[in-house]
């Protein structure tokens, strides 16, 4: 996964000034059927009519890289979302800011009565 540009700049600020930073307390996974690239303006799945909502996630940190510490599950669609091309974690459970993204290594298709889970351990991101 990849920061956002807002995250880039508060572990610089955090980093490399004496100014204060105020970190998430919170963890949310969204999806997108465009990528969202470093300033989150792609499309993420519509709430409309599919019963899609950000879902929350937690997090442990082995050495260079954080993994999901739980299974993450999405509700039933109820209508399709479309082709899912890339996940995002952000702040807060709508709106807020987005901390990380990245493309899946392949796209899915949901439908409906399809649920995305992603399992423990399979959503990292990783500092080199």
């Amino acid at each position: 996964m990849s920061f956002s540009n807002t995250h880039e700049n508060k572990v610089l600020t955090w980093t490399f000034t004496a100014d204060a930073v105020t970190r998430p307390t919170a963890w949310y996974l969204a999806l997108f059927t465009t990528d969202p690239g470093e300033t989150g303006s792609g499309t993420e799945v519509s709430t409309s009519g599919t019963a899609y909502a950000r879902q929350s996630v937690a997090f442990t940190v082995t050495d260079n890289t954080a993994s999901n510490s739980a299974a993450v599950e999405f509700p039933t669609a109820t209508a399709s979302y479309g082709t899912v091309t890339h996940v995002a974690v952000f702040d807060a459970s709508t709106a807020g800011n987005m901390i990380a993204y990245a493309a899946l290594s392949s796209s899915k298709s949901i439908d409906t009565g399809d649920v995305l889970r992603v399992p423990a351990g399979d959503l990292d991101i990783t500092l080199d």
